[in-house]
């Protein structure tokens, strides 16, 4: 990718058979939860695979600004040296979380039961994005937050200095909201509780587990009740972090729309909280076979083979949406590539990621050739089958790293190729995706290589 701050237009030109395998990086939600907790223990925390994307290292360094020694070795692993369940020291400067809205909610929940003082940005996407989401249940807590108008960044919150436990019932399905709760309990007496009303990922609890906090998840008429036991003491454990089904979506889906592909992944994680996505592309017929099924580091993992295959459309159903709310504009992608309508039902969190991703899969869709309805919540893909995807069209990335990778998966499979207006944000999350693309056979090229 370019080294300088001028946008980077990439162009991804239709494709032969895209084979071998795709070793895709760690799990960005697991990596971020790793650092914050090896943080907040005693003892040594070894993170294995850890994903060293732009999210992640702002993650890494808010922690050290909050007095964890962080080692890397030659390897890339970590060692984190970490200060203990409520001794973050008072950061010196602004914590800057970049594009990350994951690493910056759950940083909240970590220092808001501590007796401190910490201001939050980002980039121009994130300070966009609203936060009262997350700063509303830690006041609950004793924080106290002052951000801009909507609670959003820059913002400062100020930590309680004698916390109280919570339970808190989430209006929206957010794993963020949850683990921001779940993390602020751990400093606080008693028994803090979240009800969510449709169960989301569940890496926070699994990884709290491994670090010896008390957690507990009992179901309810009202949805699912996670309580965690406060003035936990966290010990340092090894975490293996498993390969990262977002970023597999796209070698998979690229695969599945581009004729003659068969492609695969290596231990890729199936978590059950996360696998939405599979289950609705072997709804559409996708050839997906998953093999050697094991553990790692307390996920569920296996390999992947991904075959091309003709697709029909499906109906999306909203409760689905936690389940793979990261992956939708993958989909409609691989929708537009299908025969039939396809629906996305309940995806209203979409409009408050990192852009309007509703608006902007829309918009790029139909600047290469596809039809599409768009209302508050849903979004419905004409798939052109085998009369195949037009092209031609400039897509706005909107500093969307799924956005970008998304739509050059789609040109893989377009007549007259998909240009994306700037291609450095893929780094957000998938560091080295265009070579590991090019090593598959994707033609993807610069501008600049073309003039």
């Amino acid at each position: 990718m370019a080294g300088n701050d001028e946008p980077q237009e990439l162009i991804s030109f239709r494709s032969g058979p895209l084979r071998g395998t795709a070793s895709v990086p760690g799990d960005k939600s697991v990596s971020h939860r790793a650092l914050i907790l090896g943080a907040l223990s005693v003892g040594r925390t070894g993170i294995q695979g850890l994903l060293e994307s732009q999210d992640v290292l702002n993650t890494e360094r808010a922690m050290q600004a909050f007095g964890a020694r962080i080692v890397r070795d030659e390897d890339g692993h970590r060692v984190v040296h970490g200060v203990g369940t409520g001794a973050f020291a008072e950061p010196a400067d602004v914590i800057d979380c970049g594009n990350s809205g994951t690493g910056v909610r759950l940083i909240m929940g970590a220092a808001a039961t501590q007796p401190i003082a910490v201001t939050y940005t980002g980039d121009p996407s994130l300070r966009s994005r609203p936060m009262e989401r997350v700063t509303g249940p830690l006041r609950l807590f004793g924080a106290r937050a002052y951000g801009r108008s909507g609670g959003r960044l820059p913002l400062t919150l100020i930590g309680a200095r004698n916390p109280v436990p919570v339970s808190f019932e989430s209006p929206v399905p957010s794993a963020q909201v949850k683990s921001a709760v779940l993390l602020a309990g751990l400093n606080t007496p008693g028994i803090s509780r979240v009800l969510e009303p449709v169960p989301t990922r569940d890496h926070t609890e699994r990884l709290l587990r491994s670090f010896g906090a008390e957690v507990a998840t009992a179901n309810t008429n009202g949805g699912q009740v996670i309580s965690v036991t406060g003035h936990a003491e966290l010990t340092g454990c090894e975490v293996v972090v498993p390969r990262d089904p977002s970023s597999a979506a796209f070698p998979v889906c690229a695969a599945l729309v581009t004729e003659g592909s068969d492609v695969r992944i290596p231990g890729v994680s199936r978590n059950p909280t996360r696998n939405g996505l599979y289950v609705t592309l072997l709804e559409m017929g996708a050839c997906l076979e998953f093999s050697g099924e094991r553990e790692t580091g307390g996920e569920p993992v296996a390999d992947l083979r991904v075959r091309f295959s003709e697709l029909k459309g499906v109906d999306v159903p909203a409760e689905r949406a936690p389940s793979m709310i990261d992956e939708y504009p993958v989909l409609a992608a691989v929708a537009a590539c299908a025969d039939g309508r396809t629906t996305l039902r309940g995806i209203g969190e979409l409009r408050v990621k990192e852009c309007d991703r509703i608006d902007a899969t829309a918009r790029g869709l139909e600047a290469n050739g596809i039809s599409v309805d768009e209302t508050g919540d849903s979004l419905v893909i004409h798939g052109r089958g085998t009369a195949g995807v037009p092209g031609g069209g400039i897509v706005g990335t909107r500093l969307d790293h799924r956005i970008a990778m998304a739509f050059l998966c789609l040109g893989l499979a377009s007549r007259d190729g998909i240009a994306i207006d700037d291609g450095r944000v893929i780094d957000t999350s998938f560091p080295g995706f265009v070579p590991l693309m090019r090593g598959l056979g994707a033609r993807l090229e610069t501008s600049d290589a073309r003039a």
